[in-house]
């Protein structure tokens, strides 16, 4: 990351570090870290394409935190299954930052029996409420027919989630609300993917 240019990002406990996402715009040059920032330098610089519609970013961020706030009981799950693809020094590592940030041993997050369905209760019912926010608006987007930056914050919840789960787990998100979930993740991809 250094080498590229890119800059650090605050984290939650106000140390500086190198996150990801990073985009290096090859139409400009420009390089921007940072997910808001960058879905903020896209909407300025490619308008024709607009995320932030009708003056909606207030609205977006607040609901990029409730939906933070709605997985933070489940997130220990789908952390637990992250460290299953890594490579083995990556996983070391992993587990080790994940132990002090949660402050509880990795084997501990989420354990099968219990502990493990509680996840999966917590992760059902944030799907739930993302359900009724898209079921206020007729179509398929959370804007009703408009696509925004608030249908990229949700597939990035269903991409990891379908990236790190094992296929029958995913399978199971993808299918809850008559597979609502596997298909909004289909229709964001086929929408971002315009290279």
């Amino acid at each position: 990351m250094k080498a590229i240019g890119a800059r650090q990002n605050k984290s939650l406990d106000g140390r500086e570090m190198y996150t990801l996402p990073v985009l290096n715009d090859p139409n400009t040059g420009v390089l921007v870290t940072d997910s808001w920032e960058i879905a903020e330098y896209l909407e300025k610089t490619y308008p024709d394409n607009p995320i932030f519609c009708n003056k909606s970013k207030g609205l977006i961020r607040a609901s990029d935190n409730a939906s933070i706030g709605l997985m933070w009981a489940a997130l220990k799950f789908p952390i637990f299954r992250a460290c299953e693809i890594l490579n083995e020094r990556s996983a070391e590592y992993y587990i080790l930052t994940r132990e002090v940030k949660f402050k509880e041993k990795f084997t501990e997050f989420s354990p099968e029996g219990p502990k493990r369905d509680e996840h999966w209760v917590a992760i059902e019912r944030a799907l739930e409420t993302y359900k009724e926010w898209y079921d206020e608006e007729e179509g398929k987007w959370m804007m009703g027919d408009t696509f925004s930056y608030a249908d990229i914050l949700t597939a990035s919840w269903l991409f990891w989630f379908k990236r790190v789960l094992h296929d029958d787990e995913w399978e199971k998100v993808a299918s809850w609300h008559d597979g609502r979930w596997g298909r909004l993740l289909a229709d964001v991809e086929k929408k971002c993917v315009r290279v």
